[in-house]
């Protein structure tokens, strides 16, 4: 009779036990718990280090947050591309790593999804397109005219330039208008923020990947070349497609992963 309590015992706990595992698989960690690549919560490295889905991340030694974003965009992965750029840069005060994490986080379906395959590709377009984080503005543009008074639905407003800014230089009022509403910003009446707020800006480049960018990831680097700037393929700039061919080749052999086929539009 003792026997058989003990096996009860032994049994519901088993089941316990059972219930717990499966409830951490695809994770539900509590707030101090890290989901592993695996779906596990933790607090170990084998749960908050590499694949970290969730939680307190950590990567390289280094606290990070933000999910898997937060494992994979690491501090000395973020310095390695902002220290190439001089000192007198604007843009060398104004982006963070910590400020791409904050924007990150509030596309959570990005922050927690994101492959290091998609961060080399993202990276590559970012340093690109502001000079290893050097530029918060396109060079000149306020000098250009990026108003489409055609576009009814996102009027310009009076004394406003919708020029290049951020980390994917936004640009055109038909871009900043539907940007502003997604982000509940508006951005129409008060395009600075974008060249003022570094988060705000990251908002912005992110805003433009999940709608533009990320859709045609799976048809390799080249298409997501177009999607930003498809007047640089068909031979019309070689020089700005193989720039950033390069960077999203470094970007994948830093993270360890291959770059994959279709790298050129």
């Amino acid at each position: 009779m003792a026997l058989t309590k003990i096996s009860l015992v032994f049994l519901l706990c088993l089941i316990g036990l059972y219930s717990e595992t499966v409830k951490s698989q695809n994770c539900g960690c509590s707030a101090n718990l890290c989901c592993s690549q695996y779906g596990y919560c933790g607090t170990t490295d084998a749960y908050c280090g590499t694949g970290c889905r969730s939680g307190p991340c950590r990567g390289s030694g280094t606290p990070t947050g933000g999910g898997s974003v937060g494992s994979i965009v690491t501090q000395n992965f973020f310095n390695g591309i902002i220290n190439q750029a001089s000192n007198g840069c604007a843009g060398k005060r104004f982006y963070t790593r910590s400020s791409f994490i904050d924007a990150a986080n509030t596309f959570p379906s990005f922050a927690n999804s994101v492959t290091r395959r998609e961060i080399a590709t993202m990276f590559a377009h970012f340093t690109h397109e502001t000079g290893h984080f050097c530029y918060i503005e396109e060079i000149n543009g306020a000098s250009r005219d990026y108003c489409d008074e055609n576009n009814r639905q996102y009027p310009c407003a009076p004394g406003k330039g919708y020029y290049g800014r951020g980390p994917i230089q936004l640009s055109w009022n038909y871009n900043y208008g539907p940007c502003g509403q997604s982000l509940n910003l508006n951005l129409l009446r008060q395009p600075e923020l974008v060249g003022s707020n570094p988060t705000v800006a990251f908002r912005t480049g992110l805003w433009f990947w999940m709608n533009s960018v990320r859709p045609v990831l799976s048809q390799g680097f080249g298409a997501t070349i177009r999607a930003i700037n498809g007047m640089e393929c068909n031979g019309r700039n070689p020089d700005a497609v193989n720039a950033r061919i390069r960077y999203y080749r470094d970007y994948c052999r830093q993270l360890g992963v291959n770059p994959g086929p279709n790298i050129s539009c």
